[in-house]
C-alpha cells in the first residue's frame, strides 16, 4: 500500500477466553482515507477484531494503536473520543425517536436557558443533520420523522449519518447490507465509497465478498483467529477470495 497516516494499526494483536483463542497474532492496518474489508468463515475472529478496535473486547497480547499511540485498554466511550464510531448490523436506532434524534442520540446539542438549565438545542440538530446529509448527497424524509417509518436502506444512511456525525477518523460497519434487499445494497454501497471524502477511514466486516470488492481499497482475510490473506481489491477476484477462504477452513477440519 501507499504511505498514508494510519489511523489503526494492530501488531501481534491475540485475545484468549481462557483455553479458547480467539484471535492469534493478528497484525494490520488502516491507513487515512482507506477502506479495508475483513472476510472469513464463521469463528474466524472477524467479530472479536471488530469489537477489539471499537473497545468492546480488550486484548490479551499485543497492541493497539489509535493514531500512532497504544490504546491497549480502549472502552467503547474512549474509543469514541478518539474518532471511532461504529454501525452496528442491527443499526442500534431507536424506533420511536425521529431521525435527527436518533442521529445525535446519547450526544445531543444541547444550549443553556436563563443562564443556567440545560435544554436540548433541536434546532441546531436539525441544521447540523441536514449537513450530513448535504455531504452524503442523501434524501430521506422529513427530520422530524420516525425512524419506525423508513425502510431498512434509509435506516441504514441515518446510521452512517450518525456516525459521521462527529467527524470520526474511523467508521466501523458490521454487516452493512446483510438486512437489505437487493435493489437496496448498490446505493448503500455508493454511500460507503464516499465516507472517506469526510475525512475518516473505513474499516468493513461483511460476509457478501461483492460488496467488499465493490468498495475496499484492500480486503484482508481471517481464519482461525489469524489473518492469512492480505489482497488489493483491484487485484483479486471473489473466486479468488472464497478459494482463500476455503482452503483456511478446509486446514482446520
Amino acid at each position: 500500500m501507499s504511505v498514508r497516516e494510519k489511523v489503526v494499526q494492530a501488531k501481534s494483536l491475540g485475545k484468549s477466553y481462557g483455553a479458547v483463542t480467539a484471535l492469534d497474532n493478528i497484525s494490520f492496518e488502516i491507513g487515512r482515507g482507506e477502506i479495508v474489508g475483513f472476510a472469513g468463515d464463521n469463528g474466524a475472529g472477524k467479530s472479536t477484531l471488530m469489537k477489539m478496535v471499537s473497545g468492546d473486547v480488550t486484548p490479551t497480547t499485543g497492541e493497539l494503536l489509535v493514531n500512532n499511540k497504544i490504546e491497549n485498554n480502549l472502552t467503547t466511550k474512549h474509543a469514541q473520543e478518539l474518532g471511532i464510531s461504529m454501525v452496528y448490523q442491527d443499526l442500534a436506532l431507536c424506533d420511536n425517536l425521529e431521525i435527527v434524534e436518533n442521529i445525535f442520540l446519547g450526544r445531543e446539542i444541547t444550549r443553556f436557558e436563563l443562564g443556567r438549565f440545560k435544554v436540548i438545542d433541536k434546532e441546531r440538530m436539525l441544521v447540523r443533520s441536514q449537513e450530513l446529509l448535504d455531504i452524503l448527497d442523501l434524501e430521506l424524509p422529513s427530520l422530524e420523522e420516525p425512524v419506525t417509518a423508513l425502510s431498512g436502506g434509509q435506516r441504514q444512511l441515518v446510521a452512517i449519518a450518525r456516525a459521521i456525525a462527529f467527524s470520526p477518523k474511523l467508521v466501523i460497519m458490521d454487516e452493512p447490507t446483510a438486512a437489505l434487499s437487493v435493489k437496496a445494497v448498490q446505493p448503500l454501497l455508493e454511500q460507503i465509497r464516499r465516507l472517506p471524502k469526510t475525512g475518516c477511514s473505513v474499516m468493513i466486516v461483511s460476509h457478501r465478498l461483492s460488496d467488499l470488492l465493490d468498495t475496499c481499497d484492500r480486503i484482508y482475510v481471517l481464519g482461525r483467529g489469524n489473518i492469512t490473506h492480505e489482497f488489493m481489491s483491484g487485484n483479486v477476484s471473489e473466486t479468488e477470495l472464497l478459494h482463500a477462504i476455503a482452503s483456511v477452513s478446509q486446514e482446520s477440519q
